[in-house]
């Protein structure tokens, strides 16, 4: 998968199209993303005992085909790969070429 943990994305289709967030959680196995406060859902929690009834909302995940990475001049991007000089592969933006930047 060529998003990580970190990365700026745009959504780019859904009931959210336009905001932008952080990826917060990356499911590789079923293709899709968790975006920080974008499709979020609520749950109805009931009073019980002493403890209060209150809606608790959370993200969902997004399919990668919905989201796009944002490069170093705030556009929509996609990701390409090339082997660098010391022979590691790194990330790169397709439409300015630069590295895409990695979060530690």
């Amino acid at each position: 998968m060529k998003l990580k943990v970190g990365d700026q994305v745009l959504v780019t289709g859904g009931k959210d199209k336009g905001k932008k967030g952080p990826i917060i959680r990356v499911l590789p196995t079923k293709d899709r993303v968790v975006v920080e406060s974008v499709n979020l859902y609520v749950k109805h929690v009931k009073p019980i005992g002493d403890r209060p009834g209150q809606r608790l909302s959370s993200p969902r995940a997004l399919p990668t085909a919905n989201v796009a990475i944002i490069n170093d001049k705030g556009q929509a991007d996609r990701i390409g790969y090339i082997v660098n000089k010391a022979g590691q592969k790194v990330r790169i933006f397709k439409k300015t070429g630069a590295e895409v930047p990695t979060k530690k």
